[in-house]
């Protein structure tokens, strides 16, 4: 069985073989593969290792993480597996597995009916000094 491993916060530039020399200095069974952007072609900053030991994934996890690597501190955890079936909708369009949650949907037209309440605390401050504001004579 092997233990699939997200290596995170790679650095621009980067070079795969430099990266190997580095997993390599902590066991030669470890495969790495970075992920590429479709139209560059240049690692996205992360990627994921493979080995078939569990103690070799504790060891890539205890001595990379957090591991500066050409001025990059790394991310180094292991992977949670994708379940393909949790990512396809049901012909009705909707995921079953999904959390139910509010979306907020951000406009740009102007809301009449109350301000915005991230500026609420500001607005009554505002006002207030509006309101103890004396009128010139």
């Amino acid at each position: 069985m092997s233990i699939r491993i997200y290596i995170g916060n790679l650095p621009q530039g980067f070079n795969p073989k430099e990266f190997d020399s580095v997993l390599k200095s902590i066991s030669d069974s470890i495969r790495f593969k970075s992920v590429l952007d479709k139209e560059t072609k240049e690692c996205r900053g992360f990627g994921f290792a493979t080995t078939n030991n569990e103690q070799n994934a504790n060891l890539i996890i205890e001595k990379l993480n957090g591991f500066e690597f050409n001025g990059s501190k790394l991310r180094v955890e292991l992977s949670e597996k994708k379940d393909s079936s949790s990512h396809k909708r049901n012909s009705l369009g909707s995921n079953k597995k999904r959390k139910d949650f509010k979306k907020i949907v951000h406009s740009d037209a102007p809301n009449l009916e109350a301000p915005d309440p991230r500026w609420a605390g500001e607005l009554s401050k505002l006002k207030d000094l509006l309101a103890n504001q004396k009128a010139p004579a």
